[in-house]
């Protein structure tokens, strides 16, 4: 009797077991589904962790079957997601923020990357900032060329003098005294100068600062860029800590469904505790891994509220870009296209352009001056009418070698200035070189990782199965759930860093 009790326990524990493994090898991940723009009456936009207790799965997966039951096949495995469900997205806040505020550009809004690239070049304050820049660059275009118009000029003198003499009276006795008189003296006066010839120089200087000038603007466009970059970037993060968010609670639950067939053989006595130990400690990592990966979701959308220029809190939906999608490069079309539309480029060439300017206006010191001029006014307390017409020659002769110095000067600006402009077009094709071979690559990683990752599937199918049966270890099976998990977030990663590699591409020819 007590052989059969005994023969039962163990029949049930197997069954319990193996119909464990087969709620988990064989449940299919959820289909990746579009997220909707959700109710104003929506919950908070972050959704704090849930605990996860042995023996229930983890939040956002589907339940496991009755033991004894057996899950539907799992469906085909498409490109980008093999055994990934898809990643969730949060939610806007409940109340809506103010109007008039940059919240309100996000709120109840399913962002996709050219929403997010969208709002970034409207708020974000570097950009305001390169363009107030600019606006002063173009401000100096004016404050050079105004030598070159009229100058007028109002003069209005008021004097008041003392003179004091001495004086003599005869009244029979001399008497000598200090006679004292004031005099007031008004003068008034307009005058008006022009420069008549000064062989180009305030024009070499007016255009030395419109080249300065577009080599501000130049820097707005590159400050673009670079929020643009940074926009795609963070946005792909955001998607890349969701599929490990995904990744990680599949791995919990596989932990834990793994500990419970370690119980329940060991409680019948067919494994021994260390066995339950090391699904413990599985369960236990397989935990902090699923903290970390929603902490690297939030941290990720910090990144992308304030790379767009928005408050660190606020709440962001965004939809999922972690579909492989090939590109075609033509290194040769690229390679001109950079050189032709980076601001770096452009702003090298301006700033050889300028220091040539100053080249030709050091030149021009070494010539005089030709000015006309003249002014009307009136003198009190007659009011006597003056007026004068004059044209001057201003020449510096001799300035102790000051010009002199000045010119060798912007003539070794101008030969650096050129040096850079090639030295600008080699760090240009070496980086548009490099983001194309890092595209190449993260294409050749994706379809790897995915054959990697429908092999640590079957691995692991196998390797739960033997351990079922009886004939595989714990360590067979944690190494082959590993295994799969490192596939998963290989996968995953590799995704992400297609996009990334694609957007520092853009960035690498020119483009936003």
């Amino acid at each position: 009797m007590r052989t059969c009790v005994r023969l039962w326990a163990v029949v049930s524990a197997l069954c319990i077991g193996i119909g464990a493994a087969h709620a988990q090898t064989q449940t299919p991940p959820p289909a990746p589904v579009t997220p909707a723009p959700p109710p104003v009456q929506a919950p908070p936009a972050t959704t704090p962790p849930a605990t996860t207790t042995p023996g229930a799965p983890a939040p956002g997966m589907p339940a496991p079957p009755a033991p004894g039951t057996v899950a539907p096949a799992p469906p085909p495995v498409t490109p980008g997601t093999t055994g990934v469900p898809a990643p969730r997205t949060a939610t806007p806040p409940a109340v809506a923020p103010p109007v008039n505020s940059p919240q309100a550009k996000v709120f109840g809004r399913v962002l996709s990357v050219n929403d997010a690239v969208a709002i970034a070049l409207e708020t974000q304050p570097s950009i305001q900032a390169r363009l107030s820049d600019y606006a002063a660059a173009a401000f100096r275009v004016d404050q050079a060329f105004s030598p070159l118009l009229p100058q007028l000029t109002g003069t209005w003198t008021f004097a008041r003098d003392k003179n004091a003499f001495a004086g003599t009276t005869t009244t029979g006795t001399t008497v000598t005294r200090t006679v004292t008189t004031f005099t007031n003296t008004t003068v008034a006066r307009i005058s008006l100068s022009q420069i008549l010839f000064d062989f180009g120089k305030n024009y070499a200087s007016t255009e030395v600062a419109r080249r300065l000038a577009e080599v501000s603007l130049e820097d707005t466009e590159l400050q673009r860029q670079l929020v643009t970059q940074t926009v795609k970037e963070a946005y792909t993060n955001i998607n890349f800590a969701q599929r490990l968010i995904a990744v990680n609670e599949q791995a919990l639950q596989r932990a834990d469904l793994n500990l419970r067939s370690a119980r329940g053989f060991f409680e019948v006595g067919t494994r021994p505790k260390s066995d339950v130990t090391r699904a413990e400690v599985d369960v236990a990592n397989a935990r902090v891994d699923v903290i970390r990966a929603r902490n690297a979701e939030r941290l990720a959308r910090v990144a992308l509220a304030t790379a767009m220029g928005l408050p660190a809190t606020t709440p962001l939906t965004i939809e999922d870009n972690l579909v492989y999608q090939p590109v075609t490069l033509d290194p040769v079309r690229l390679l001109d296209e950079a050189l032709r539309q980076r601001p770096e480029s452009r702003q090298a060439k301006l700033q050889a352009d300028a220091a040539d300017g100053r080249l030709r206006r050091a030149f021009r010191d070494f010539f005089p001056d030709i000015t006309g001029g003249g002014f009307y006014g009136a003198t009190r307390p007659d009011m006597n009418e003056i007026w004068e017409l004059n044209l001057n020659l201003n020449w510096a002769i001799f300035d102790g070698g000051n010009r002199i110095a000045r010119y060798r000067e912007a003539k070794a600006n101008l030969e650096g200035a050129q040096a850079r402009v090639k030295s600008t077009e080699l760090d240009i094709s070496r980086e548009v070189e490099q983001a194309q071979q890092n595209v190449t690559e993260a294409q050749e990683r994706i379809q790897a990782a995915q054959v990697a990752v429908a092999s640590a599937q079957e691995n692991f199918r196998l390797a739960q199965g033997r351990f079922d049966a009886g004939v595989g270890t714990i360590l067979e099976l944690t190494d082959a759930q590993l295994a799969l998990t490192q596939a998963q977030n290989t996968e995953a990663q590799a995704l992400a860093d297609h996009r990334i590699a694609i957007a520092r591409l853009d960035r690498a020819v020119g483009r936003r």
